[in-house]
């Protein structure tokens, strides 16, 4: 049981009535000074007594939640005493739960910063005694653990723009599932936005209208994506890392992947293989479990290790995520990549830092404005070098910023298969 503040207020003024009564010259018996202040404390520790009688509680939160999303969670509180209960969710570190205090329940929203694994503590709920004299404060329940995926909901945009068309890509025109294989499926009239190439000609001078060539979908490819999770991956890009970025892209690959028909798997590697999922038939979900807890290691990472394990699988579109930061340490990844590329169909896809891009292109205001201009120039500049080094043997490159990269991705993945490279 404790004392609310109205108890405090209470015995202080009850305080007071000595002095009161010697400046006001009307003197007051001390006994019931002293009887008053027993009553308030009496009635008090009724009241506590009173408010130990807790509320049920009941909480609803999702077990799965995306990274950057806001999710609900509800406490609904039951039985006489609810109306004297506020209840308070406490925080985890990396999630904000907004409001965390609600009176007779709450109903907040969860916004996690981090993937991984969580434990929501248990709600505090505090009853005040019918007087507002006492109150009892209970932890309810018991600790509740969750999962905090990637971005799926930008993973699921994406994949839904490019099942219905909508997704457009520098050198393809989409139009949902038709039209962006190689196998020849019908022949269908023009209508505007469609590819000049694909206009058969003889259809169009037989019928005196014109009309273009319409291709399936080749499905049951195969899409792997390979994870680089060593140390370098742990440099931050704004409030995320580099690995989250990767996490994020192989999420809408996978997507994509899956409202295309092809098989999806994944490799994330350190020092060690850590995730080796193989490619399957509607892996989306299969792999966005695989990788939603993955941390980068404090280790360099073995490139040739992971290859390897990828080489000798069925051909396949091969996405490393991974970051290009300078010719020496791109050297062991362009020395493993050519175990890749000699079967596979390769792109390798790096995140760039806006900070470093903007450091570069806006003018300097100060001394230390230019010192900065001229580190974010060196860093380009290798970078471009290591860029370089991996397309000269046989891979592609796909560079952005996180808000923009799973889209480059997905666009060399459309665009290979468009050319039947996969």
């Amino acid at each position: 049981m404790t004392p609310t503040s109205r108890t405090g207020f209470l015995l202080f003024g009850i305080a007071l009535v000595p002095l009161l009564a010697v400046l006001l010259n009307a003197p007051i018996p001390i006994g019931l000074v002293y009887l008053l202040f027993v009553a308030v404390l009496a009635a008090a520790a009724v009241d506590g007594l009173v408010a130990r009688k807790h509320p049920r509680m009941q909480r609803r939160v999702t077990e799965v939640i995306s990274r950057g999303v806001p999710a609900e969670i509800e406490i609904d509180l039951t039985g006489p005493s609810v109306r004297r209960a506020r209840v308070r969710q406490p925080s985890p570190p990396d999630v904000v739960v907004e409001p965390p205090i609600g009176r007779r329940g709450l109903e907040a929203t969860l916004l996690a910063e981090r993937r991984g694994r969580h434990v929501l503590g248990a709600p505090a709920v505090r009853v005040t005694g019918p007087l507002g004299l006492g109150m009892s404060t209970k932890i309810v329940g018991d600790p509740l653990e969750f999962a905090v995926y990637p971005d799926l909901p930008a993973a699921r945009r994406l994949a839904a723009s490019v099942r219905t068309g909508l997704f457009r890509t520098q050198g393809l025109r989409t139009r949902g599932p038709l039209g962006l294989g190689t196998e020849f499926e019908a022949i269908r009239d023009y209508v505007e936005g469609d590819d000049i190439r694909q206009v058969n000609w003889l259809a169009t001078g037989r019928h005196q209208r014109p009309l273009v060539n319409q291709f399936r979908v080749e499905q049951e490819r195969d899409v792997i994506c390979v994870i680089d999770a060593g140390r370098l991956m742990s440099a931050p890009i704004g409030r995320i890392t580099r690995l989250d970025a990767a996490v994020d892209v192989a999420a809408a690959m996978a997507a994509v992947s899956q409202v295309l028909g092809d098989r999806v798997g994944v490799v994330a590697f350190d020092s060690e293989l850590t995730v080796d999922l193989p490619p399957r038939r509607r892996g989306a979900d299969a792999v966005a479990k695989a990788i939603f807890d993955l941390e980068p290691s404090p280790g360099d990472s073995d490139y040739r290790k992971a290859f390897e394990r990828v080489a000798g699988m069925k051909r396949a579109f091969v996405l490393v995520l991974t970051d290009l930061l300078d010719p020496a340490a791109a050297r062991p990844l362009v020395a493993a990549i050519r175990v890749l590329a000699r079967r596979h169909s390769v792109t390798v896809a790096s995140v760039v830092d806006p900070d470093v891009e903007d450091a570069v292109t806006t003018l300097p205001a100060d001394l230390e404005g230019a010192a900065r201009a001229v580190a974010a120039l060196d860093v380009l500049t290798a970078r471009v070098e290591a860029v370089r080094l991996v397309r000269h043997y046989g891979a592609q490159v796909v560079e952005g910023p996180p808000a923009t990269l799973s889209a480059g991705c997905v666009s060399a993945y459309l665009r290979a298969k468009a050319a039947a490279r996969l």
